[in-house]
């Protein structure tokens, strides 16, 4: 399958590259420096590679820093979005689009197992963002006959992910720590529970959703399994070489929390027979030994 990615740069972006060329594909990128919103080099880039399928991935995505810059959130998500599903639309031969959405579109709408007619409320202005972005692709969808898909992966980890992520900071400090023989780790919200999920989980998701995803449907990409950041915590702390004491840090703490947020995959695992495979026990395993083969 000939694929073009977007945002191949990115965390997602690295492990999906890698598991596409291992399944045979022949992968393109949008450019790195490509502003998704320059029209021209986008139609460009995408015509030269003649894709069979686009992955949407490129985003604004920390929640929290939306709160400081929700116009540049909302040009890059949904703008950059819509010149993305235009450069498809104007293609001969129109490839399949997934649009990889996220988790925070169902905000205020906490619970366990959420599927996906639960209702979006979404709590931040990166949510508001997803939520304009998945509806540009299924206008595309009913009012272009563009097949786009649509994902909503909830929280996502693994190796290489960026320390503005709470796995991944808390891995980075514990290992500070270590290198300092001891000391206090800095954390947030211990309480909030997520889903989490092993990056290389979900990209084999992502691929399957390419080849049997139902046009304008749109699938959670979860484990359905409830865990607290403290759980989280604990796990990385018993990992630690060294004797480390968490302290909280109230600047951390997002303006609004959604306190439980899980998600029901049965769409998606019913569709493919998707099933996440890797346990978390071994993701942050695998993040603690990223993060102690980083310089310090």
């Amino acid at each position: 399958m000939r694929a073009f990615l977007t945002g191949s740069s990115g965390f997602v972006g690295h492990w999906l590259v890698a598991h596409l060329e291992e399944m045979g594909d022949e992968v393109s990128v949008l450019g790195e420096q490509t502003d998704l919103l320059d029209r021209v080099a986008v139609r460009a880039e995408l015509h030269a590679a003649a894709p069979e399928a686009i992955y949407h991935l490129a985003a604004l995505t920390h929640v929290g820093r939306s709160w400081e810059d929700p116009a540049d959130t909302m040009r890059v998500n949904v703008l950059g979005t819509l010149e993305l599903l235009e450069a498809a639309r104007a293609e001969e031969v129109a490839p399949r689009v997934l649009l990889v959405s996220s988790a925070e579109v169902y905000g205020a709408g906490e619970g366990l197992g959420l599927d996906e007619e639960a209702p979006l409320r979404p709590l931040s202005p990166y949510a508001a963002s997803k939520v304009s972005a998945e509806f540009l692709g299924l206008q595309a969808y009913l009012g272009r006959g563009l097949q786009v898909v649509r994902a909503r992966p909830f929280n996502h980890v693994g190796p290489g992910q960026s320390d503005a992520f709470v796995v991944a900071a808390l891995a980075k400090r514990v290992v500070e720590a270590e290198r300092a023989g001891g000391g206090e780790v800095a954390v947030g919200n211990l309480g909030a529970a997520r889903d989490f999920t092993d990056v290389r989980d979900v990209v084999r998701a992502y691929r399957l959703l390419v080849e049997h995803g139902e046009a304008g449907a749109v699938y959670n990409v979860c484990s359905g399994e409830p865990r607290t950041i403290a759980s989280l915590l604990e796990g990385l702390v018993a990992r630690a070489a060294v004797q480390v004491t968490p302290v909280v840090e109230p600047a951390l703490f997002r303006p609004i929390d959604i306190p439980v947020l899980t998600g029901s995959a049965k769409r998606l695992e019913s569709l493919t027979g998707w099933r996440p495979e890797i346990s978390l026990e071994q993701t942050l395993s695998d993040v603690l030994e990223y993060w102690r083969r980083q310089p310090s």
